[in-house]
């Protein structure tokens, strides 16, 4: 019921508390975001790396320390419905000309939902839908001089090109030194010489460029867009020191394809200063445009607005579709139970209630491995994943099939009733994972191996594009599991299940279960039989610590295929040793960072 007067006393109030709680945490959020220049300047790699951790427990912080204000100050959770109206209509007022209301309003839904003690989708009072655009929002309101603007705009002729591409990157202001800007500028002019092709300059010619750097990792990147005429070409110049301390520009990315690598949901959050992050996201999508929206506010770090937008679109897909959430493909998990929807690119993960025997862990623990993934630099090669609770499905969409499947293996975080009242049955999941459905990689070998490419007699195209795929596989994964032991990660589970591939053809891992701090383990070699019984023995003789891993045991149970044995030995052997796990582990134990990059290894400039 829509309020027709506004005369509660204490609704405006209770808004005004909200939205300075909210102003508080994008404040804070802002600040260590405009921090990471400084720990970039200084290559305080460490330090980055905690402030990524720390920003992520930011909005729960906020969220928190609102609601204890909201029921301190007000009662808020004794307030009626009229008033809660009331309040949500003064929000709306508000956040008229605010430059981040669609963040405002979803902090306005977590507090509420926190206070009245109801699940999102029964809430009468939140936003399912935004109530204020954030279409043309500018930065107006600086005193004495003009605000700085989401983008830059540089006019180059076919003249000066090369110097305004040195003013474009000095604009920036990094306190440290180019080795030679003057070189870097005339490698990005080459680069952006053959994007443009024959074209000839236009009278709109124009390179914009996003005000402020995006810091990630040990880099930072100038993000923009060239356009000519009617075309656009969105690129990133990734900028790093060297090992002299001064800085480069290391590559020039240009093209939706290199992008979406750079801003894949399988790497950690980028830090960017924003004013108006919702100008960023549209600048973004222009240049990338299958990415969608709630994936561009993750790599931003705005995790729940990422949230907020992924329910909405989840919730219009299923009002538009009417295919059934089934079992997903491949081999079943021992401590997932994991579903989909065909028509939908995400699969839904839910931790069964009990494990078996080989599986010494417990539901805290498993949340305790995901949540480390989403702190942790996921370096390309592991998937972020959204947690939601008490999420609700209609109860038709469901197959009898999975129902009983949730029912035998996770029956405490299963209700099936009309909790809202509409008079329509409901699936209703007490804890789920959501992430990017990818191919599961033992799935996408025996389609290759099916084909004929694992038998070398075998010399059909068919047959031989098979084997192109086994060997790009094999050859990814591998440089995946190296990837990850560069962020001090073992996967533990390596098993080719556990991966997957994107529809960037990467190999990504995604079974966190058994996920441990590479420093935290003990990597041995298997010892020497003492005697021919123990040689013979078909079980372990040997003692085995409970973080011992003996990577030369890893061969039986990935390279039974000749051929993906082949391919593994000539990239890869040294995963098999465990003087490779320990060297790696001694170096990071040691301070040292490694660089990975977010982009081929051709892409990058010769020095």
């Amino acid at each position: 019921m829509f309020p027709t007067r506004l005369d509660s006393s204490v609704a405006y109030d209770i808004a005004r508390a909200l939205l300075d709680g909210f102003n508080r945490h994008y404040q804070l959020f802002r600040t260590e975001s405009a921090r990471a220049k400084h720990r970039f300047e200084t290559r305080d790699w460490h330090g980055q790396q905690r402030a990524q951790r720390e920003r992520i427990e930011f909005y729960g912080l906020r969220v928190q320390e609102c609601s204890r204000r909201l029921e301190r100050e007000f009662k808020a959770g004794e307030q009626g419905a009229e008033v809660w109206q009331q309040i949500k209509l003064h929000y709306i007022g508000l956040l008229v000309n605010h430059h981040q209301p669609e963040l405002a309003e979803t902090f306005f839904n977590s507090v509420t939902t926190q206070i009245l003690h109801r699940s999102y989708f029964q809430n009468d009072f939140i936003f399912v839908r935004p109530a204020v655009s954030t279409e043309y929002i500018e930065n107006l309101d600086v005193p004495g001089g003009r605000a700085p603007s989401t983008y830059r705009c540089y006019y180059p002729t076919p003249d000066d090109v090369h110097p305004q591409l040195v003013r474009m990157v000095q604009d920036f202001d990094l306190r440290v030194p180019f080795e030679d800007l003057e070189r870097d500028a005339r490698h990005v002019l080459a680069v952006m010489n053959r994007q443009l092709g024959d074209a000839k300059l236009l009278a709109n010619f124009q390179v914009q460029v996003l005000s402020n750097l995006f810091f990630r990792n040990k880099g930072c990147y100038i993000i923009g867009k060239l356009i000519n005429g009617y075309t656009e070409a969105g690129f990133a110049l990734p900028v790093l020191h060297s090992k002299e301390g001064r800085l480069r520009i290391d590559a020039a990315l240009f093209g939706e394809q290199d992008l979406l690598r750079l801003f894949s949901f399988a790497r950690a959050y980028f830090m960017v200063d924003m004013e108006i992050p919702s100008a960023y996201v549209q600048f973004l999508r222009s240049m990338m445009s299958r990415k969608p929206r709630n994936e561009l506010y993750n790599a931003l770090g705005l995790a729940k607005q990422g949230k907020t937008l992924f329910y909405r679109d989840f919730v219009h897909h299923l009002q538009h579709s009417t295919d059934k959430f089934r079992i997903a493909a491949g081999i079943k998990g021992m401590v997932m139970l994991v579903f989909d929807l065909p028509s939908y690119p995400y699969v839904f993960k839910v931790i069964k209630d009990f494990f078996p025997h080989q599986k010494e862990t417990t539901r805290e623990q498993v949340k305790a491995k995901y949540q480390l993934v989403k702190q942790h630099d996921r370096v390309g090669r592991m998937a972020d994943t959204l947690d939601y609770g008490d999420v609700a499905f209609p109860r038709e969409r469901f197959s009898e099939e999975l129902i009983a499947e949730l029912q035998q293996f996770a029956p405490s975080q299963l209700e099936i009733s009309d909790r809202d009242g509409d008079g329509h049955l409901e699936v209703i999941l007490k804890h789920v994972y959501i992430e990017r459905r990818m191919i599961p990689l033992n799935m996408y070998l025996q389609e290759a191996f099916d084909a004929g490419g694992a038998n070398p007699a075998n010399t059909s195209p068919a047959a031989l594009r098979a084997r192109e795929q086994i060997a790009r596989a094999v050859i990814d994964y591998g440089y995946a599991i190296k990837d990850m032991v560069a962020a001090n990660i073992f996967p533990g589970d390596m098993l080719w299940k556990n991966f997957g591939i994107t529809r960037n053809s990467q190999v990504v891992f995604y079974d966190y279960d058994e996920i441990e701090y590479l420093t935290d383990c003990n990597f041995r070699k298997v010892p020497e039989p003492r005697n021919e019984e123990e040689e013979m023995s078909g079980e372990v003789w040997y003692a085995v610590g409970p973080r011992d891993v003996f990577p030369e045991t890893f061969a039986p149970f990935l390279l039974g295929n000749p051929l993906v044995r082949d391919v593994f030995l000539q990239y890869h052997a040294n995963l098999l040793d465990p003087a490779f796990w320990q060297m790696q582990k001694e170096r990071i134990a040691a301070g040292y960072v490694h660089d990975v990059y977010p982009y081929e290894k051709d892409k990058r400039f010769l020095r």
